[in-house]
Order: structure tokens, then sequence, then C-alpha cells
């Protein structure tokens, strides 16, 4: 019986020095010293000796699986250090390699356009202030001298939340906000989103973005909300553009006028100005006796547009980047 056990030991061990990865040996080990396989077989046959056989019977097997043991860690070690290297190789870093580069992202057209806007008005002396997206009638239309029968007021130009709560249709909205509670003389503008149910396509949507500048003080005249406009454009598309006033209506200005500049031999509508309201100033309880002021507002898409001949106001909110990476 001991030729068996020295058999099979033999065996195992030449089966472990032939395994060449961790898995390999693993298998080995299952094979001989598994539960009831292989010297943990032989067990079974100790019953079937004589009395005085079976300890030294025994303790040869215990010995020749204390030897298979050893030896299995032993290689186990060796293998996975192996391993172990082979892995670190593959992964070496050359630090001396140059890097990867990385995609750089870059601002939305139209926030460049509001930047550019906000640097040109802020340096003509204007504070930007904000107000809410979510906008009461009252700011909306109601304390902006809107006759309760304007188109304006009709549910199916605007979106709203409530019967008093909006989404603001205009960021002229933000003029009563600021004269509740400012005195004269200020000169404010914002930049902001604007919503109305539009039908949308090339030349609407039902989400736009507004710049509204507005100011009040002793004296303030159309004339100079003319000089105003023409340093604005001309800050904005060239030294060589001219602004045209025409007259029109606008309930919170009076006199109103839409304003356009010369641009590629064409006279191109930018938005509507205008001397604010006297309503609106004794609404706030500023005394239009003794001041008055002056507003205007344009789209910022409309800026962009004119800057560089897109022709979709679609693809500002598509967020394609093959559109969006041009600027």
């Amino acid at each position: 019986m001991s030729d068996i056990i020295t058999e099979q030991l033999q065996t195992a061990l030449a089966e472990t020095e032939a395994a060449t990865s961790s898995i390999e040996l693993e298998a080995v080990e299952t094979k001989h010293l598994g539960r009831n396989k292989g010297l943990n077989e032989l067990r079974r046959a100790i019953g079937g000796l004589p009395k005085e056989e079976r300890p030294a019977f025994g303790a040869r097997i215990n010995e020749a699986i204390g030897t298979l043991t050893t030896h299995i860690e032993s290689r186990r070690a060796l293998l996975m250090e192996a391993e172990l290297q082979a892995r670190l190789a593959g992964e070496t870093l050359d630090v001396t390699l140059p890097g990867r580069p990385q995609a750089v992202g870059r601002l939305h057209p139209l926030t460049q356009t509001a930047n550019h806007v906000k640097q040109v008005l802020s340096g003509m002396g204007y504070e930007f202030v904000d107000g809410p997206e979510l906008e009461d009638y009252e700011y909306n239309f109601g304390k902006l001298n809107y006759p309760e029968d304007h188109p304006a007021m009709d549910e199916q130009n605007s979106f709203f939340v409530t019967d008093s709560r909006l989404l603001r249709t205009q960021t002229t909205a933000l003029q009563g906000r600021v004269m509740a509670n400012r005195r004269p003389p200020f000169r404010c503008a914002t930049i902001g989103r604007c919503f109305r149910y539009e039908a949308v396509d090339a030349t609407h949507h039902h989400t736009f973005h507004q710049v509204d500048v507005f100011m009040v003080d002793e004296k303030a005249s159309m004339a100079d909300l003319k000089g105003t406009l023409g340093t604005f454009a001309r800050a904005m598309f060239g030294q060589e553009t001219l602004v045209r006033f025409r007259p029109d209506f606008f309930p919170f200005v009076e006199p109103g006028v839409d304003y356009a500049i010369m641009w590629r031999g064409r006279w191109l509508e930018l938005g509507g100005a205008g001397l604010i309201h006297p309503n609106i100033l004794r609404e706030h309880g500023i005394n239009p006796e003794k001041y008055t002021g002056f507003a205007f507002g344009l789209g910022i898409e409309r800026v962009h547009m004119i800057r560089t001949g897109v022709d979709d106001l679609r693809l500002y909110l598509e967020n394609d980047v093959r559109f969006l990476s041009q600027f």
C-alpha cells in the first residue's frame, strides 16, 4: 500500500511542477487534495487493513499530503509572482510619452454673445440685475401699462402656471421690480430667458433670450436714447454702423420706436425702444414731471445671427455639437 501512496505522490509532485499558471495549479490541487480525491481517497482503504497496519498507513498518507501541500504552496507563490510581474510589465507607463490631448469645451454661442453684451453695457455704466423666470402677472403685464385688450394678454401667447403667475414673456418685467425698490437715478440692464407660446420654426421659438436696458434720470430724452443705441450698435456690429428710428407702439414706452441698423446695404430691425411711459413712473411713485427714462431691448439670438450669418433660430437649442463647435 505504501507503494500506492509513493506513486500517487510522485505523480502529484510532477503535475505541480508542470503547472504553468495559478489556474492550472489550482486544478492539480483539487485533483490530488480535494475531498475524497487523490491522496484523500486512499483513506478509504484504511478500514480494510489489519489493525496493526492502520496507524502506519494513515501516518504515511498524512505525510504525503503535507509534502504535496507544501510543494503546491511554494509553486503557487512562484507562479503568482511571475504573473504579477508579467501584468506589471504590460501596464508599464512611459512617463516620457506625450499626454493624450483632452477635449476642451467652450461657452455656448449665446453665452458668448451675452458676455459681449454685458461687457459693452457695463462699460457704458449699466448695472446688471436679475429677476425670476416664473413671474407675477402684475410685473409681466399689469405694471407695464398693458391695456386689458392687448393681444399679448391672451393666454395663447403665454405659459400660465396659475391664474396670476406665468413664465415671463419678456425681460422688461424686471423694470417694475427695480423701480419698486430704487429711487432715481439708476441705469440697469438684464439678460435672461423668455417664453412664449409659439409655433417653432426658423424665426420663432418657445424659448429665447433677451437683453433689456432701462434708465431713469432727470431730463433723459430721445436724443440720449439714440446716442446710447448708436454707441451700443457700433460696439456690437462695427464702428460704421448706422441706427434708424421709426415710430412704433409699445405699451410701456411713449413715444415708442423700432430701431434698425444698416447692415449689408439694407435696414435690419433689431428691437423696440422709447421713453418709459409716465404711467409706469407714477405706478412706482416716481414723479414724471421731474424724471424721465428710456428703455430698449433686443434678442440675444438676433445679435448672434446678425454677426455670424446663422439663419435658423432652432439651432441654438438643439445641442448639435457640429453647430456649436463652430463658435
